[in-house]
């Protein structure tokens, strides 16, 4: 693979992560199969500072399967194609919460400037720290129930819903959907 998507930039950083696995008619994808995968996937989704390395993509693939696992329980998502590499929903709370901990917000104030929010400085890279971020926006969709299966055929992303009635991650998917109902219902009557 030459290429390593980032799929639909408007969506949350954490559900540009969980759907780093995503499919074709073929099969599915991973697009953090390797280092050279993350450093493209961080660039073009804007995630840390460029410098990644092999520690960097284990913790990557590490958040991305705990978040796709609870992503799959809060939806009740059984799609075959979009199970997550992590088994248990009490392994996947454990990873969160480690990446959770990283992400603990203070109250700055400098001389003559206003307040403001910040993060605590865990000395850890901007890409490990945008990790973090990563875990505490997940959990907010997650508390929030804000996360939707996408319900296209084949289709194994996530997607922030932000219209109650969305059921799917693209134009493309709602359309393929569509499609295979109309094909259904004509054998059904044949």
């Amino acid at each position: 693979m030459d290429d390593v998507p980032v799929l639909y930039l408007t969506q949350p950083k954490a559900v540009r992560l969980m759907n780093t696995v995503w499919a074709d008619r073929a099969t599915v994808h991973d697009s953090l199969e390797t280092l050279a995968h993350l450093q493209r996937w961080a660039e073009r989704a804007g995630v840390g500072d460029g410098e990644v390395d092999e520690s960097d993509l284990d913790l990557a693939r590490e958040l991305r399967d705990a978040l796709r696992r609870l992503a799959a329980d809060a939806t009740h998502d059984d799609r075959r194609g979009a199970v997550s590499a992590v088994v248990d929903t009490e392994t996947a709370l454990a990873v969160t919460n480690r990446f959770l901990a990283d992400c603990t917000p203070v109250l700055r104030h400098e001389s003559g400037q206003d307040f403001s929010r910040g993060w605590r400085e865990v000395g850890a890279s901007s890409f490990r720290r945008d990790l973090a971020a990563m875990a505490l926006e997940g959990a907010d969709l997650l508390a929030g129930q804000g996360l939707r299966a996408c319900g296209g055929p084949g289709c194994v992303l996530y997607f922030d819903r932000s219209h109650s009635r969305r059921e799917w991650c693209s134009a493309e998917c709602g359309n393929r959907a569509r499609v295979a109902r109309h094909y259904q219902r004509k054998r059904d009557s044949a």
